[in-house]
């Protein structure tokens, strides 16, 4: 079937204007005016995107003791309602275990259950030689991104696995991405606190200040230098962080920067909430003072942040969450997210004039489309490319909550959030998949695998 959609404003990275896109087997067929299909939906009054990717995502996966509360069908059919037709999630490495083993688990959870399309970063935790030449494996299979961590026991890396790792990445021209935060010292920060007989949600914040992220920042960037090799900045929340990326570029090195809707919405004010209800925002980095926040805003609004993902990472609040009540340690880290970022941010970010439209759709469509090596495929409306198109009507306002999520998940951390406007249609390689906030198709979802990072 050719399908038409008609009299919407179509949105570029460089500008808005009206037009018609024709799509054809599952592509984008043709652009302009007066065009006309078997099936013609009419877009008038509203803004036509390319489908969101959302670089960042954790679903399905064991953590604390517990399991994710999104896997790959929850959290798939949540992105394909809230916008976003591809997603790249963390494979990750066992210790002791190889990098083929965990992208065979992650196929295993994904393959066949996905609403929207996806790809896979690939988490090292475990360096040695045997991984040095998996990564040459993966770039063949499709994976050209990985992930390592300075925090976290059981997946932080040494500082001389990072530099070895960064030497790899330049030889696969992969990219790597870094949790920043300083793991041994947090670690014993928490652990006095905890003797202190400090064990409410709280003192999550409290361990992990701003400094925290920011000496990691810089020592990855540093040895980033040192390996000739570009660095990612993933789920970045401080001022801190930022003025040591802002040294890294004066330097001349490439940085690329993500950020997510949690720490450019909410303040550290949430862990003020009588009770146990802090639990919920606990997240790693944990959410900001007004300060950090106001700093990112301004680092956006200059385009120093180049990608906007969620690190969804959800777990419910009663059962899981819960399982923190007497050690804040015990709390499983991360929020949901997938569903709300297109609606929250463009709220937040265009409807307020704080940046155009067109840098909106640079930083959740094109940029990531280019970081993540999908461009010849995705990431703007372009004839020749997957027909991912997402329909926002700016006029149709509501209201986020957790009755009305699409989240396997008891709570949203943007709860009474009022929106401007919404996704209202959604199309996945032509297929109309999403209609008011309804899926119409699931489980048509593709692996997508991916070449080198542009540039």
């Amino acid at each position: 079937m050719i399908t038409c959609i008609q009299n919407g404003k179509i949105v570029t990275g460089e500008r808005v204007f009206e037009a018609d896109i024709l799509i054809q087997d599952g592509r984008i067929a043709k652009i302009g005016t007066g065009l006309t299909g078997e099936k013609n939906v009419d877009a008038g009054g509203c803004l036509v995107f390319p489908g969101f990717i959302d670089g960042h995502t954790h679903l399905d996966m064991p953590v604390s003791g517990t399991v994710t509360a999104d896997n790959f069908k929850t959290g798939t059919e949540a992105a394909l309602i809230g916008g976003t037709t591809m997603l790249i999630d963390f494979a990750t490495q066992d210790q002791g275990g190889t990098l083929a083993e965990a992208l065979r688990v992650w196929h295993g959870r994904a393959d066949g259950n996905c609403a929207c399309d996806y790809g896979f970063h690939m988490a090292v935790t475990d360096w040695n030689e045997q991984t040095r030449k998996e990564l040459h494996e993966m770039a063949e299979a499709g994976i050209t991104s990985f992930k390592a961590y300075y925090a976290y026991g059981g997946l932080m890396l040494d500082d001389c696995a990072m530099y070895d790792l960064l030497c790899e990445m330049h030889e696969i021209g992969g990219i790597l991405g870094v949790h920043c935060e300083n793991g041994p010292i947090l670690e014993h920060l928490r652990a006095k606190a905890l003797e202190a007989g400090c064990t409410g949600p709280e003192w999550h914040a409290r361990t992990r200040p701003a400094v925290i992220e920011g000496e990691a920042v810089s020592r990855f960037l540093r040895i980033a230098e040192l390996a000739d090799a570009p660095a990612w900045i993933v789920h970045l929340s401080t001022e801190d962080g930022l003025g040591e990326i802002r040294a890294a570029r004066a330097r001349g090195q490439r940085v690329l920067v993500e950020s997510c809707p949690q720490y450019l919405t909410l303040t550290e004010e949430v862990y003020e909430r009588t009770g146990f209800e802090a639990a919920k925002y606990v997240c790693s980095p944990p959410i900001r003072p007004q300060s950090d926040q106001d700093a990112l805003w301004k680092a956006l609004e200059a385009g120093e942040i180049d990608i906007l993902s969620t690190d969804h990472c959800s777990f419910n609040f009663k059962g899981q969450k819960e399982m923190g009540r007497t050690n804040f340690t015990e709390i499983p880290n991360g929020m949901p997210g997938l569903e709300h970022r297109p609606t929250v941010m463009y709220t937040a970010a265009v409807a307020s004039g704080r940046i155009s439209v067109s840098a909106l759709c640079k930083m959740m469509a094109e940029i990531p489309a280019k970081m993540f090596g999908v461009w010849g495929q995705k990431g703007s409306l372009e004839v020749g490319k997957d027909a991912d198109i997402v329909i926002y009507d700016p006029q149709a306002d509501f209201t986020i909550s957790a009755d009305n999520q699409h989240h396997n998940c008891d709570y949203t951390p943007f709860e009474g959030f009022e929106t401007k406007g919404s996704v209202r249609d959604v199309f996945l390689r032509g297929i109309h998949a999403v209609h008011a906030g309804e899926l119409l198709e699931t489980g048509r979802g593709q692996y997508v695998a991916r070449d080198k990072m542009m540039g």
